[in-house]
């Protein structure tokens, strides 16, 4: 999954994206430990030189199919099974949500530390990030709310719950965001008279960050996810 090893641009191939729904399709039949590998393969997917709004929405869209596939494959083997689904679906959610955030996160930090270093990246990748960035909690919220609408019967009920107490709780997305786009703000609006332009570009330290995250070097995001 991981881009920098073909050097491809920022869009991801329809075989690393298909590779993605398998491993997604399969935590879910699984049913150990579905938050935590739906977060680690999510950040993994993320983990590209250079990644926008765009990939990020096909990064979204193959999990929750692989999310919508998995349970889909559980509630057909027996109606019995209609409550371990949605706790594996609620799960497979929360941990896309918390890798949506720790994107997030590792962006917040790029910027910190090349202000720590009296440096700052380029405003127009910081223009064009942070404007990403801001429809990333929208992104995860209409394609939850898509998904759940393109579904049938017991999973389409479950989806549609998660999509509106998203919407209503709020989500950890939407949480991290509040304080990375506030450090993007600052950075943005900072005179530069004391900081030299970074010689690496955001992208590059945001990918390199989010790696430490999926690797367990650095922590993620701390577990605002809703029962």
């Amino acid at each position: 999954m991981e881009n920098q090893n073909s050097g491809q641009s920022s869009h991801q191939s329809g075989d690393d994206l298909k590779s993605l729904e398998a491993e997604i399709r399969e935590a879910l039949t699984n049913g150990t430990h579905v938050k935590e590998t739906v977060h680690r393969l999510t950040l993994k997917a993320m983990n590209a030189k250079n990644i926008d709004l765009e990939s990020l929405q096909r990064i979204v869209n193959a999990v929750l199919q692989g999310v919508h596939d998995g349970a889909m494959q559980q509630l057909q083997h027996a109606t019995n099974q209609a409550q371990a689904a949605k706790s594996q679906v609620t799960e497979a959610v929360a941990g896309l949500d918390t890798a949506l955030a720790g994107f997030a996160q590792a962006s917040k930090l790029a910027v910190e530390e090349a202000a720590g270093q009296a440096k700052k990246f380029s405003d127009k990748e910081l223009t064009r990030t942070r404007s990403d960035l801001e429809g990333l909690e929208n992104l995860f919220l209409d394609t939850l709310h898509q998904t759940a609408t393109s579904a049938q019967g017991v999973l389409s009920d479950i989806l549609h719950d998660l999509s509106r107490h998203a919407k209503n709780n709020g989500t950890a997305v939407g949480s991290q965001l509040k304080e990375t786009l506030a450090t993007f703000a600052q950075q943005v609006a900072s005179v530069g008279h004391a900081q030299l332009e970074s010689g690496a570009t955001l992208a590059h330290a945001t990918a390199d960050i989010i790696g430490k995250i999926a690797s367990g070097v650095l922590s993620g995001i701390n577990d605002q996810s809703k029962k």
